[in-house]
């Protein structure tokens, strides 16, 4: 592994940063990056994805002839690193870092040609229905089911947690359309249009007050067969390289970084009854000992990244840098309370908030880290079992 970003890659890392300086709004602190502010910010966060797209930055990755410019994956890796510490809206919804990638690999010409220029442009916001009431970190157990009419397939049931569905155009969806078989094997991966009859889209209001999730329920839902993905019955494995897209990337480490670096400024910085928090011995070791983390957790995801470089596939790898990153965030989190103190719990928009009330709100949010995107316990699990070879328990 190479510890050093070659000229060309710390010139693109530079191309990033002015990109963000001219086009990101004065005192932008990301809000409403997950499009559940009002119109006006959406508006924003549309034109800014235009921005995105006509560099082909969303679609950095995939090959030029699907619309992405083929970047190695150390850029990708910059790409992320830059936009995650500077806040940007990388993207809305997951269609260019999961549905694209994924139809890339396991979508038909027709489905490739109808879909992927929509993402590239960013046109077209995906959401991904995965999560049930009862399935969650045992994703093999959903229930939701598919059945076989004619030319389409009939669905009912729930999906839980959808990310953006109130403003998706288009979801990824795991059915059940062979119930006699064995759980992981008998799930097929759609794409459905959402103004499909039947979906009905309702929210779920998170304790931060933001309206990101949704819950989702079908009933007697049309999918027309050629909106299946792989061949049927194979959709688990289909969605096991979607939620690996997921897991590999710096961004959970360096949303945490830029978290660090505000909270060590004003430890250095502000002084509370005449005494900077800095000037603590407990608080000085506990920021050191982050700041070391934090390195830990960006070599990990450097190793995920150097991985795919030489064409291997960093399941466990991937794993352990998600698992590392969520929990490490809230370590974070919790020693950003510690550090300011009643201070810190008060939230946004509180003039005597410090840092704006930024480290509550990342304090409630990272409450959710080790859940979204695959629990702890699934991330040991796959760990244990793909990364050591152990047996099942």
């Amino acid at each position: 592994m190479e510890f050093r970003f070659t000229p060309d890659e710390e010139r693109f890392r530079g191309e990033i940063r002015e990109f963000l300086r001219r086009e990101l709004p004065a005192g932008w602190g990301g809000a409403g990056a997950l499009g559940e502010a009002g119109e006006g910010s959406w508006d924003f966060l549309r034109s800014f994805q235009a921005k995105l797209a006509e560099r082909r930055w969303l679609t950095l990755g995939w090959p030029e002839e699907q619309g992405g410019l083929a970047a190695s994956h150390m850029s990708q890796v910059i790409y992320s690193e830059e936009m995650t510490y500077f806040r940007a809206p990388t993207q809305i919804g997951v269609g260019p870092d999961r549905v694209g990638p994924t139809i890339i690999l396991y979508g038909t010409d027709e489905q490739k040609r109808r879909h992927l220029p929509g993402i590239a442009a960013g046109g077209t916001v995906w959401c991904q229905g995965f999560s049930e009431p009862s399935a969650g970190s045992d994703l093999a157990s959903l229930q939701t089911s598919a059945v076989a009419e004619g030319d389409y397939f009939v669905v009912n049931g729930q999906k839980i947690w959808t990310s953006l569905a109130h403003r998706a155009d288009w979801c990824i969806l795991l059915a059940r359309t062979d119930p006699e078989a064995p759980k992981h094997k008998g799930i097929s991966y759609f794409l459905l249009d959402m103004r499909t009859p039947g979906v009905d889209v309702r929210p779920l209001v998170d304790m931060t007050g933001r309206h990101t999730f949704n819950e989702l329920f079908f009933d007697n839902v049309r999918i027309p067969r050629d909106c299946l993905v792989g061949e049927l019955n194979r959709g688990w494995y289909i969605a096991a390289a979607t939620l690996d897209f997921e897991r590999s990337g710096i961004n959970r480490v360096v949303a945490g970084i830029r978290v660090y670096d505000e909270l060590l400024a004003y430890a250095a910085e502000k002084k509370v009854d005449g005494r900077r928090p800095l000037d603590d011995m407990a608080v000085r070791h506990k920021l050191a000992e982050l700041a070391i983390e934090f390195q830990t957790g960006r070599m990990l995801a450097y190793r995920v990244a150097s991985m795919q470089a030489r064409g291997q596939i960093p399941n466990a790898e991937a794993s352990m840098s998600k698992l590392y990153g969520s929990e490490l965030q809230q370590r974070l989190a919790g020693a950003g309370m510690e550090v300011l103190g009643l201070g810190g719990q008060l939230v946004p928009g509180s003039r005597w908030a410090p840092l704006e009330g930024r480290v509550e709100a990342f304090y409630l949010l990272a409450a959710a880290l080790t859940i979204a995107a695959g629990t702890s316990e699934i991330m040991r699990g796959i760990i244990a079992g793909r990364g050591l070879g152990l047996p099942r328990g």
